[in-house]
């Protein structure tokens, strides 16, 4: 009945996987390859965050809108930036990065080691708040904490360069005034100075706080007028000195030189790219000999197909959880499964193979031909559709639970389904009780429920770690308009 289940699973599976990353170039998130990591991250002055991902990830999917609010607020103080490690470009250098699940974060700190920044693991809340928390508490500090006994030696080191200083109440230095000395790094030296330093504040003539003082040359000193935004601030310390040119991407390839031709076509046909002439030819018998490359399906998800296999593999009382793929009755011997089934048995194969190639723990994932007696008794036990419709279920009757997967539209798509397997391993979601009968020999074993199935491995942490909800709009924001 389904004797070519196995071929059109692996032809599916083979499918190369979506590249096209998950921002967009209006995404305020920097795109990165090896390359622009090299250049726009690791030889930087500021600090940046980096996600590692892959766009069939269902909790990279969740974690995309915090991630881009977290862009816009650091916007100007720190480099907010993701790789793509589904791209073929970019697998070599996210295992040299040491990434073993989707999403991981890393916090990249500049260090007294040109373009060898520290790189740490961010541990925190997936929530925008949690990330702009954690980079903020990593921006370094290159303003000086000045007071009445030693801010006049600090203004006569380094004469020939213009000095900021920033009166303030506070003790603490601020997220924009640490970004800016980043900034003028080398051009311009900062200082703050608190309020109660009454001879330093008298000597500028401060008279309200906070007050940002440019010291240039023989000049007078020039008090800042404007708002307190990064980018008219700027500005005004530019009259002294220009800013650090931001790093730039040297990622785009060089230009191929034109190969030499004896003659060329007077017309180039409409089909051939633009580019042509950097390509050379290939002839037929090149053609011929050179391989084809295949792409390496992920192997099937096994079949039971009798009712002794699947009770001994996951309906006895000792059986741990269990993916069902309950596939559908055929009107016809040699009919085909439908599109919902076979895009169920292909997103579990490529589950399952994924998990495999990265050595991470996962439960067995099985189909359940419809010829199989049980396959009727689980639908009608279950409260599922009868015969005609894949049904997707998870159980363990060693717990006692089962749970239905369950999405808009009966969407069976890789992502959807994983972030479904993904709660299953975290024991999220509401389970329901088996229904007697189905489990074989001893009654299910009472015990107690545990929040999840398996703890997670190490390396699937970053992956399967709970993401917090984006906050609103209203959301806390850092100091960043602050001085």
């Amino acid at each position: 009945m389904y004797s070519s289940l196995l071929l059109v699973t692996s032809l599916l599976a083979a499918l190369p996987v979506n590249a096209d990353g998950l921002y967009t170039k209006n995404s305020p998130v920097l795109q990165l390859n090896p390359k622009t990591y090299n250049s726009l991250i690791a030889k930087s002055n500021h600090t940046s965050i980096v996600e590692f991902y892959a766009p069939w990830c269902g909790h990279c999917q969740n974690l995309k809108p915090a991630y881009e609010k977290a862009a816009k607020n650091l916007d100007g103080l720190a480099n907010v930036a993701a790789i793509n490690c589904d791209d073929d470009e970019n697998k070599a250098f996210c295992g040299q990065m040491g990434v073993q699940g989707f999403p991981t974060l890393k916090i990249m700190t500049p260090s007294k080691k040109p373009g060898k920044p520290r790189v740490e693991d961010y541990q925190g809340a997936r929530s925008a708040k949690g990330i702009v928390d954690a980079v903020v508490d990593h921006i370094p500090n290159h303003v000086k904490r000045a007071t009445d006994k030693d801010l006049d030696k600090w203004l006569g080191q380094n004469e020939d360069r213009p000095k900021a200083i920033l009166f303030t109440e506070k003790g603490t230095t601020s997220a924009l005034i640490r970004a800016l000395a980043i900034d003028f790094l080398g051009a311009i030296d900062f200082a703050q100075v608190r309020n109660k330093e009454s001879a330093s504040v008298k000597k500028f003539e401060v008279t309200s706080l906070p007050a940002l003082v440019l010291v240039a040359g023989d000049a007078e000193p020039k008090i800042y007028q404007g708002d307190l935004k990064k980018k008219p601030i700027t500005e005004f310390l530019s009259q002294a000195a220009a800013p650090n040119a931001p790093a730039s991407s040297d990622s785009k390839p060089k230009p191929k030189p034109k190969a030499k031709s004896k003659s060329k076509p007077a017309t180039k046909p409409t089909s051939v790219a633009d580019d042509a002439d950097d390509v050379e030819p290939t002839t037929a018998e090149e053609a011929d000999t050179k391989p084809v490359q295949t792409p390496i399906p992920a192997p099937a998800i096994p079949a039971l197909s009798t009712p002794e296999s699947l009770e001994a593999a996951c309906l006895t009382p000792k059986s741990g959880t269990c993916v069902l793929a309950i596939l559908p009755e055929a009107s016809e011997p040699d009919e085909a499964l439908p599109a919902p089934a076979t895009a169920a048995l292909a997103s579990l194969a490529e589950i399952g193979h994924k998990h495999a190639q990265r050595g991470s723990h996962l439960f067995p994932l099985y189909a359940i031909p419809a010829s199989n007696p049980i396959s009727h008794i689980l639908r009608t036990a279950l409260g599922l559709a009868k015969g005609s419709a894949v049904e997707v279920i998870a159980l363990n009757a060693r717990r006692d639970w089962w749970r239905r997967f369950g999405a808009a539209d009966e969407d069976f798509g890789a992502v959807a389904v994983e972030s479904w397997v993904d709660g299953i391993r975290l024991g999220e979601g509401a389970k329901e009780k088996l229904p007697d009968g189905l489990v074989s020999g001893a009654e299910a074993e009472a015990e107690p429920e545990v929040e999840a199935e398996t703890a997670p491995e190490p390396e699937a942490e970053a992956e399967a770690e709970v993401e917090e909800q984006v906050e609103p709009e209203a959301e806390e924001k850092p100091e960043h308009d602050e001085l």
